[in-house]
């Protein structure tokens, strides 16, 4: 058990359930009809498919910038990388899992370090815990997007706000059993 006063738990947690989030929101989209996935849809993105599509682009953009590297605005250099929900489901997986060990490895000094992300002809520079925190929100606010559009398909939109709290254990059981994760994982 980590120290309680530890400024690091809330972005472990927040990387745990974004990427719990995702799973769900996935899983959903696999049960779409032939052509719901693509059909254009009215939010901020044309369809459900872009919008997953920009989830993960971003995801690539700012976790490579956490991580240390230059990916910068290549990163959206194909606005719809994936065609196909389950090629796009593993590779949203896939990003999750850097964030979460990003996430578990961070220690108090870490979150004022500074972060360069290239942007083309510029680096920005920020410090790490905002740069998490923008894309905590960045991901949440387009998942809501793409909730909304569920409702307006044959599949139900599912619950994707009980990752955080002691209480919900129950309800994500089966999801974080599917990750390999335990109650554990979300105390310390």
């Amino acid at each position: 058990m980590t120290d309680a006063l530890d400024p690091t738990r809330v972005f472990r947690k927040l990387g745990r359930a974004n990427a719990l989030a995702n799973l769900r929101l996935h899983k959903a989209v696999a049960l779409l009809q032939p052509g719901e996935f693509e059909a254009t849809r009215t939010s901020f993105f044309p369809s459900i498919r872009a919008t997953l599509n920009h989830i993960l682009i971003i995801d690539w953009f700012y976790v490579d910038a956490l991580e240390g590297g230059t990916l910068g605005p290549k990163a959206w250099e194909n606005e719809e990388p994936f065609a196909d929900p389950t090629e796009l489901r593993a590779a949203q997986a896939d990003v999750d899992r850097r964030l979460v060990k990003l996430c578990d490895n961070l220690t108090s000094h870490d979150l004022a370090r500074p972060v360069a992300v290239h942007r083309g002809s510029r680096i920005q520079t920020d410090r790490l815990d905002d740069i998490l925190s923008h894309l905590f929100q960045h991901q949440t606010h387009h998942r809501g997007q793409v909730h909304a559009m569920l409702a307006g398909t044959s599949v139900k939109p599912p619950q994707l706000d009980e990752f955080i709290v002691g209480d919900d254990a129950q309800a994500r059981a089966a999801d974080m059993a599917e990750l390999g994760w335990s109650e554990t994982d979300l105390m310390d």
